[in-house]
């Protein structure tokens, strides 16, 4: 049967979200992304930049469904260590909001977490298939959402490549590599 639980950002009317983000920021140690969030809310680049808009997503073999109902306000390539070594790629490609909430429709038993650490780094998975899954961070002020894992399109740009000095190696002028439709023969 499947489930129908609410989770994301909660605003509550005594806690400003932006400033409440600032301070976490301030506060902790964050991990890669939460700091380049946390440099945008301070520089007051939070908050809506799209209509809102309700996004469906789900993992690789199906098992875990799931709604995003409101606004991405950051989207981010990150390049760091982390973001690289989650995702077995060249960046993390993360939506992030303040505002969104996240409703799983299905499965949501079968996601799993992963904290690094010694450090706020945090992903979560599907258990069977490995995909990469939305996860409701910072004391539920911050929804993170894998770009990769929405089924629907995405209407906003990433705002930026963040931590390129950890980038790979090899990632260096890959506009330049030769695109092909399918797999080459």
């Amino acid at each position: 049967m499947p489930c129908h639980t609410e989770t994301g950002s909660r605003r509550r009317p005594d806690i400003d979200p932006v400033r409440h983000l600032q301070e976490e920021v301030d506060a902790h140690d964050r991990s890669a992304v939460g700091i380049a969030v946390g440099a945008h809310f301070r520089a007051g680049r939070g908050y809506c930049l799209q209509m809102s808009n309700k996004h469906s997503g789900s993992c690789s073999c199906g098992a875990v469904r799931f709604e995003v109902d409101g606004d991405f306000e950051r989207f981010y390539l990150c390049h760091c260590t982390r973001c690289r070594k989650d995702t077995g790629s060249a960046h993390g490609a993360n939506l992030f909001s303040s505002t969104a909430r996240l409703k799983w429709l299905s499965g949501e038993d079968q996601v799993r977490f992963f904290n690094l650490p010694n450090t706020r780094h945090r992903n979560s998975f599907c258990s069977t298939c490995g995909s990469a899954l939305p996860d409701v961070q910072m004391d539920g002020t911050l929804l993170k959402v894998p770009a990769g894992s929405l089924d629907t399109d995405v209407h906003i740009r990433p705002d930026a490549h963040i931590f390129v000095s950890s980038k790979a190696n090899w990632d260096e002028a890959l506009e330049k590599v030769p695109r092909v439709d399918r797999l080459p023969s």
